[in-house]
């Protein structure tokens, strides 16, 4: 009897652990200044995802001061820019990874746009976030705002100073999340 319920038990952990790393997992991300990009293609290198880019119609400053200016503005008017990506199989996927960088406390503005555009209806979403020193700030908070009827993963979040060498903290929260 006891072989027999361990077998049993056996044969059941095995089985979840093969579910939640066989998971089809979509990694989709906006970067400006290529930290959460850096995060990104991390992310999509350890678990073999997809990957999409969050691209804005009309592109942001490339001067610090001006990105930061218009995102601060963007974000105190909730203004949600257009955005050329389209991600039309999104039912396909177990999981969805969403990167953005921290904005003003907040996710950035083509983030927002992403994320109203799409159902997320009973999939994974987990949000990774890279930051200056914000860390994590309203950012989770506001997607869960924006996205309904989803199961919220814990969010990852990385300092922008570190995503060169964030290997280990990447495998480390992905562990955590059930993803390896």
């Amino acid at each position: 009897m006891k072989n027999i319920l361990f077998t049993l038990v056996l044969f059941i952990m095995t089985t979840i652990c093969a579910n939640s790393q066989n998971q089809k997992v979509l990694v989709v991300y906006y970067s400006w200044g290529g930290n959460t990009r850096v995060v990104a293609e991390k992310l999509k290198a350890q678990l073999s995802a997809d990957i999409v880019e969050i691209v804005p119609e009309t592109a942001y400053p490339t001067d610090y001061s001006e990105c930061v200016a218009q995102a601060r503005k963007e974000t105190k008017e909730n203004f949600r820019p257009a955005i050329k990506t389209k991600v039309e199989n999104l039912g396909d996927y177990d999981v969805i990874l969403v990167g953005t960088p921290n904005w003003c406390s907040t996710i950035a503005p083509p983030v927002a746009t992403f994320l109203e555009q799409n159902k997320f209806n009973g999939k994974k979403v987990a949000l990774f976030v890279t930051h200056g020193g914000g860390g994590l700030s309203r950012c989770e908070s506001d997607m869960r705002n924006i996205v309904s009827n989803a199961y919220f993963l814990k969010s990852g979040v990385f300092s922008g100073s570190n995503v060169a060498s964030s290997d280990d903290d990447i495998a480390k929260w992905l562990k955590e999340i059930g993803l390896k």
